[in-house]
């Protein structure tokens, strides 16, 4: 098998032909876990906004599911496997449908959720799980007008969490003080997707308006930008510390196809190549520690896998995990969650809608060793975070803190998440109050207000009838005090 390289406005343009070569990744196959160790029964949410509704990391995994009236999500240890009951308890707080969720990448217990209802959440998930339902969030994040898609947690610092909103903003939290403290303001359309280099220096989005975006965060500066009128974008993730970028996207053809970018120089592709013709979404996933990507697409049942490499061509096909379930979206296990003596690199949770199944699919290097794989498992970012939000909001930028695999994993010294006190105020950023008159743009936004302000009404008269009882208490009191012998 050959690479077949044809001319692509002044760049090149290859088949995805695979191309065989010596690599220690080249015999990585897909291994689903066995029906036991899978999560069964579960009312996966059947919203077609172009997520993952799925979150994992060492401890939880957390799926958004399906309710009537607001929305909520799953939390289950990750030891809990098979069949999880009808009423298992829900974290169900939201108004509106829950459109993605993440946890936070150092306290491993926290996590942020994003809703319709225009609102960010963080919650605090009880050690061993959820025994009841819980409605009571740790914060409420207000200042989207807008429903919220996204959020993402910074990758080197902690309690600093980005949301992007159907407003065109993404805003910047410092939950340290629970308000937003910056707003990237440079959108002309809905964002579709976030990711931030190794560092967590520069922040790049893909949007409905064609456009794939550079953005120093901080400052909300555009550094560069493509206007991608062949390729329409989709999703994008940085490359680890290649300065290189993948967006998935659509071709003029109407084909899938993917991008391979330089990120100094947004002008034009480094390499475009086409998938397939088939219409759902291509997730990509990157695994800077093996440079693999993986790309699975929304309502498929394979997974494409390759290696990156900083020189031509660039990208090297390896070989398809195949399974004939569709996917509707995939969580994947943290690195420090791995099992490193089966040799697994990468952990996929599946969602079978159909099914109601989550699915772990371990990638795994085949070695006849026992022993530990020290060339498959280098230093890796960990638990810890290397900044606090002051530092970073100053401009430090600093690399993740690095942890070994080798003893397996090892807690640091646990963190714990202190939520703010907060008043009830408005949201100004950059001058502009995010709170200040926003109309409700629906029917159900509408009612939704209404019965908000119906319950403040019930607990306000609740709160002046209790104190008409203590004004009579004290009345009462003070008469018998007049009365008494002593004043007499």
């Amino acid at each position: 098998m050959s690479e077949t390289w044809r001319p692509h406005g002044g760049r090149s343009q290859m088949s995805w032909r695979p191309q065989y070569r010596s690599s220690k990744f080249r015999n990585v196959y897909g291994k689903v876990a066995n029906r036991e160790h899978c999560f069964d029964g579960i009312p996966i949410t059947k919203n077609v906004h172009d997520n993952h509704f799925c979150a994992v990391n060492a401890r939880f995994l957390a799926i958004v599911t399906e309710s009537a009236g607001g929305g909520s999500f799953l939390v289950i240890p990750l030891e809990q496997t098979g069949r999880i009951e009808p009423n298992y308890p829900k974290v169900c707080g939201h108004q509106g449908n829950v459109l993605d969720i993440k946890w936070n990448p150092f306290i491993d217990n926290i996590i942020a959720s994003c809703s319709e209802d225009t609102s960010v959440r963080i919650w605090e998930i009880p050690e061993g799980g959820l025994k009841r339902n819980m409605t009571e969030a740790l914060l409420e994040l207000h200042g989207h007008s807008r429903r919220v898609g996204l959020v993402e947690w910074h990758p080197t610092t902690n309690n600093i969490l980005f949301s992007a909103g159907y407003d065109y903003k993404v805003l910047i939290w410092n939950l340290d003080v629970g308000e937003p403290v910056k707003m990237i303001d440079c959108h002309s359309d809905v964002i579709l997707c976030m990711s931030f280099n190794t560092d967590g220096s520069l922040l790049t989005t893909t949007c409905k308006d064609k456009k794939l975006r550079v953005i120093e965060p901080r400052s909300g500066r555009v550094l560069q930008e493509a206007n991608c009128k062949n390729h329409r974008v989709n999703r994008v993730v940085f490359l680890g510390n290649m300065k290189r970028l993948l967006t998935t996207g659509v071709s003029r053809w109407n084909t899938r196809q993917i991008a391979l970018w330089d990120q100094e120089d947004l002008s034009m592709p480094l390499i475009e190549e086409e998938i397939d013709g088939l219409s759902g979404l291509l997730f990509p996933f990157y695994d800077a520690d093996t440079h693999m990507l993986y790309l699975a697409g929304k309502g498929d049942g394979n997974i494409r896998y390759y290696e990156i490499s900083t020189e031509k061509p660039y990208l090297s096909y390896l070989m398809e995990f195949r399974s004939p379930a569709p996917q509707k979206g995939l969580g994947v296990m943290p690195k420090h969650g791995l099992d490193v003596s089966a040799c697994e690199v990468f952990r996929f949770y599946k969602l079978v809608t159909l099914k109601g199944l989550i699915e772990p699919i371990s990638m795994i290097v085949p070695r006849r060793s026992d022993s530990y794989q020290e060339d498959i498992y280098p230093m890796t970012p960990g638990t810890e975070p290397a900044l606090t939000p002051d530092e970073w909001l100053g401009g430090i930028n600093r690399d993740p803190v690095l942890m070994s695999l080798k003893e397996g994993y090892k807690k640091s010294p646990k963190m714990v998440f202190k939520a703010p006190i907060k008043e009830k105020k408005s949201v100004v950023v950059n001058g502009i109050d995010l709170l200040e008159n926003v109309p409700p743009r629906t029917e159900n936004e509408l009612l939704r207000m209404f019965f908000r302000q119906q319950d403040e009404i019930r607990r306000l008269k609740e709160e002046l009838a209790q104190k008409d009882i203590r004004i009579r208490q004290l009345q009462l009191e003070l008469k018998n005090l007049r009365n008494s012998p002593k004043n007499c």
